[in-house]
């Protein structure tokens, strides 16, 4: 029997898009293609704090003017409404003010968004990337899908390069199921293929240590698992993949090698990022994917113990 939820957020009614108003040029035609392909309402959000509803009088001195900040934002939404709405896509625009991360939050709650979407920012040197701060509370907070275009993401010109994979990267120490199904029927309904990935430590440190590399490993038959389960029903290729080496370094090169066009992440209510590597994975994948990437929080981890117990059941 199909899972509600999961086909509630494969096949969105709302989509909500998070923006700074920077962003939009980036954002927008990944809002505009998602809406088509899944039949979803468009609405368009920005959060102005307070320092954005300041202006300035004829001899300078400033004063608190939230109708014409809201006005101002509001008028520059109205332009890709128009666009959204050329391509018929039902839209909407909407400003408020307060706490940007709580806003988008309260803003999905009260529409029923079944998917956010919103962008990312690398700030300043590369060795310390940073997400902007509302990209993760809202990463951290969110209970439904957060879509997030990262300053390297843009739509192909040449439509055939859009025929590339759905990549799920898991850690495998986080419940995977929920995150994988989602990835498959997301696959499922863009008609391309998933790949299941794990990225294991370097293979020198595996065999110095007896453990069972590559497709002999632990991850492997786990993955083929989960493919099995998580597959039935769908009409796509699913495939159990592990590398060995840095696991950001990995996941992007393998999105970048299977023109991948979506990478969904799977983390845990423990902590969003901590499952992803002390090196800040998902910071960098953030940073740096050449697609957007879809985040879901899931409801606990699990543990070693138990991992290895189901792998037992299945021998």
């Amino acid at each position: 029997m199909p899972d509600p939820i999961t086909e509630r957020w494969t096949h969105p009614a709302v989509i909500l898009v998070a923006t700074d108003l920077s962003d939009t040029e980036r954002l927008m035609p990944f809002a505009v293609q998602q809406a088509e392909a899944t039949g979803a309402h468009l609405l368009l959000l920005h959060v102005l704090a307070t320092g954005e509803s300041m202006a300035v009088d004829a001899v300078g001195m400033p004063y608190y003017d939230p109708a014409g900040a809201v006005e101002t934002a509001g008028s520059m939404l109205q332009a890709w409404v128009a666009v959204a709405r050329t391509r018929k896509i039902p839209c909407e625009a909407l400003v408020r003010e307060g706490n940007a991360a709580q806003q988008v939050l309260s803003t999905a709650r009260q529409f029923h968004a079944d998917r956010i979407l919103l962008g990312t920012r690398s700030r300043g040197k590369v060795s310390k990337l940073l997400l902007g701060s509302v990209a993760e509370q809202v990463l951290r907070s969110a209970h439904i899908p957060v879509i997030t275009v990262g300053p390297e993401a843009h739509l192909p010109a040449d439509v055939d390069a859009m025929q590339g994979i759905v990549l799920h990267a898991t850690t495998l120490r986080e419940a995977s199921r929920p995150s994988a199904a989602l990835a498959c029927k997301i696959g499922s309904a863009m008609n391309r293929p998933v790949v299941l990935l794990h990225v294991l430590p370097h293979k020198d440190e595996m065999e110095r240590d007896n453990l069972p590399t590559g497709a002999d490993s632990i991850a492997m038959r786990e993955l083929r698992i989960i493919a099995g389960e998580t597959g039935c029903g769908c009409a796509i290729p699913i495939e159990p993949h592990v590398v060995h080496g840095h696991p950001a370094i990995e996941i992007l090169a393998e999105a970048a090698d299977r023109n991948a066009c979506l990478i969904v992440l799977g983390a845990t209510q423990r902590n969003v990022f901590q499952n992803l590597t002390r090196e800040r994975t998902i910071y960098k994948v953030l940073a740096h994917a050449r697609c957007p990437v879809l985040t879901l929080r899931e409801p606990k981890a699990e543990t070693e113990e138990a991992i290895l117990a189901r792998l037992a059941a299945h021998l």
